[in-house]
């Protein structure tokens, strides 16, 4: 397919447009140094100043993986949350997904912990999972029942610690919300093919990010739409955008986790592109989809 598919509703199409004017023409052939850093301008123009009262603290978790941890004014659950940030494995840090953690501590009145995991291409498959990894054990180890939750790649390695969580035996996590993930799809059907060339993601894009993360595909942790077993996990918020390539991996994956047993709660915002959490300020459906989320992290996190 040639053609674009496009959204009607004029708030997303504004914020795609801003977006865009952070990126030259010749983007797509720049290192990755340069993508980082039109990525972290663009990420700073998103950017907007905490709740009233939210305390903020930076720390390493094993002497080596930076964490920010947010604490709200108002604490009302022993529920901590675990925020991994999206970014393809390449880009992105603590301060590129700062703000909408703190809303979401702040929604849910919950603590809350995001990482700076390891990026490829310097650090391949299994960095990062090792460090999300890493970070929920910390959590696990203070008592607290925990909530993971992650957009896009973060959405992947939530899904992924989420599994190998289960598959050790390991007790606490209460709740997972999954935020437009990539989670192995086939890259050829579905909404890879109807959406290959959608507004902020393509397919092609995402056919490069693997190739820079290099995770086995025979690995469920790495891919969670191809692990053979789903029932025994926590209850999951998944929320897909209609307009984006991952589309079908958010619907494929509630659906698998369904016919498991679980309880998931689906959502799927219908003039949302890729990466419309930035966009809650210009957009309505980015409004309501954040909000929609807000509130499924307060009731996982305030049962």
């Amino acid at each position: 397919m040639t053609d674009r598919p496009m959204p009607t509703e004029e708030g997303i199409l504004a914020f795609h447009k801003r977006c865009e004017d952070f990126y030259p023409a010749d983007a797509v052939d720049a290192d990755i140094t340069r993508q980082r850093g039109w990525y972290d301008a663009l990420c700073a123009a998103f950017d907007a100043p905490p709740p009233a009262g939210m305390v903020k603290r930076d720390g390493l978790v094993a002497e080596r993986i930076p964490v920010r941890r947010y604490r709200p004014a108002a604490v009302t659950t022993p529920v901590r949350l675990f925020y991994i940030h999206g970014g393809g494995f390449v880009v992105g840090s603590l301060d590129s997904h700062d703000a909408i953690c703190a809303e979401l501590s702040e929604a849910a009145g919950a603590e809350l912990t995001s990482v700076d995991y390891r990026l490829s291409p310097e650090h391949v498959w299994p960095a990062a999972f090792d460090d999300c990894w890493a970070v929920l054990i910390e959590l696990l180890l203070e008592n607290q029942p925990v909530v993971i939750i992650g957009d896009s790649a973060g959405g992947n390695l939530a899904a992924g610690i989420v599994l190998k969580a289960r598959d050790e035996g390991l007790k606490g996590i209460v709740g997972q919300a999954l935020i437009y993930p990539g989670l192995g799809g086939d890259l050829v059907s579905g909404s890879y093919d109807e959406m290959a060339h959608a507004l902020g993601l393509s397919t092609a894009d995402v056919a490069y990010y693997r190739d820079i993360y290099q995770a086995p595909e025979d690995c469920a942790h790495a891919f969670p739409l191809r692990a053979e077993k789903l029932a025994g996990l926590p209850p999951a918020f998944i929320t897909g955008a209609y307009f984006d390539p991952l589309r079908d991996d958010a619907r494929a994956y509630a659906a698998l986790l369904i016919l498991a047993g679980v309880s998931v709660e689906y959502r799927e915002e219908k003039q949302m592109i890729h990466a419309w959490l930035r966009a809650r300020f210009m957009s309505d459906g980015a409004k309501f989809g954040f909000a929609a989320l807000c509130d499924a992290i307060r009731r996982m996190a305030n049962p």
